[in-house]
């Protein structure tokens, strides 16, 4: 059975149950119809629970793993628990009225990642920003919220990037346009302490910071920032996360990473090499 990254929430483990379900059905042969008919539902559902897109319910994976042959107790038992942990809130459910629906499947996505490929045009990735960065983004948004929920924007913020401190923190490689750090958020005094902090952070052995300089001029990526995600299990694909003002875009299909993934190599050939990101942000410094 698949076992799930340190920090795996619901999202990642309905995904994994789902794939299981995929995986046993077309051995045997079996279509979605007539797994439909075994636990009476439609096919649209079978479609739904193979892809991680609803909860399960007990009797609808037991008669399923009937029909597929799967008679092994420790096996029925193993799925059967990842199951019930896929019904379960994840860590973040106490910001739940902070997030919108399509962003919670991302922090699930990103917390079980063995890689995280990020490119921002705009701004720091939220990873890699400090606290005072990070109430400067929220109030910049002008989301018309009180104090408190303020505060509980900037410690959802800083409770995600708890992953990189974990002990098998998973491989940050970061492209951040210089455009992002001439941005005055929050003042210079703010924009002095994120630099300083990115000094920090590319020095961790798992994170990669590269800048990509005003002089590379015109690139494949100045539509928009996007994140490409990685997993140590073959059952989950990579996929790339588009946010937008009001949603989200999750790729998964082959074609579709494999642009985006020749998109972030052509940034990162033209950004400064990663052993020049510390001269490149230290110089900066030296400009205040």
């Amino acid at each position: 059975m698949t076992t799930v990254q340190p920090g795996g929430g619901p999202t990642v483990r309905r995904m994994l149950v789902g794939a299981q379900l995929r995986r046993l059905r077309t051995d045997k042969e079996i279509t979605r119809e007539q797994a439909a008919e075994a636990i009476r539902a439609s096919e649209w559902k079978i479609h739904r629970l193979e892809n991680g897109q609803v909860s399960f319910k007990e009797r609808d994976v037991v008669d399923l793993l009937r029909l597929y042959g799967v008679t092994d107790p420790g096996e029925v038992a193993a799925l059967l628990t990842m199951a019930r942990e896929a019904n379960q809130p994840g860590w973040w459910f106490q910001y739940s009225d902070l997030l919108p629906h399509w962003f919670r499947a991302y922090v699930d996505l990103e917390s079980a990642a063995a890689v995280i490929r990020i490119y921002e045009g705009q701004l720091v990735p939220g990873l890699l920003q400090t606290e005072e960065y990070t109430r400067a983004v929220i109030h910049g948004a002008q989301l018309d919220e009180s104090a408190e929920e303020v505060e509980r924007r900037v410690a959802l913020r800083m409770a995600r990037q708890g992953l990189l401190e974990r002990a098998h923190a998973p491989r940050l490689w970061a492209v951040v346009d210089e455009a992002a750090l001439r941005r005055p958020v929050g003042g210079p005094k703010v924009m002095h302490a994120q630099i300083e902090w990115l000094i920090e952070a590319s020095r961790l052995p798992s994170v990669t910071v590269q800048i990509l300089p005003f002089n590379a001029g015109a690139h494949p990526a100045m539509v928009g920032g996007f994140s490409i995600l990685r997993f140590a299990g073959r059952e989950l694909p990579d996929v790339v996360y588009l946010e937008h003002l009001s949603n989200a875009v999750y790729l998964d299909k082959r074609d579709d990473v494999a642009q985006y993934l020749h998109v972030m190599d052509q940034i990162c050939a033209r950004s400064e090499l990663s052993d020049r990101t510390v001269e490149f942000l230290s110089a900066m410094l030296r400009e205040d």
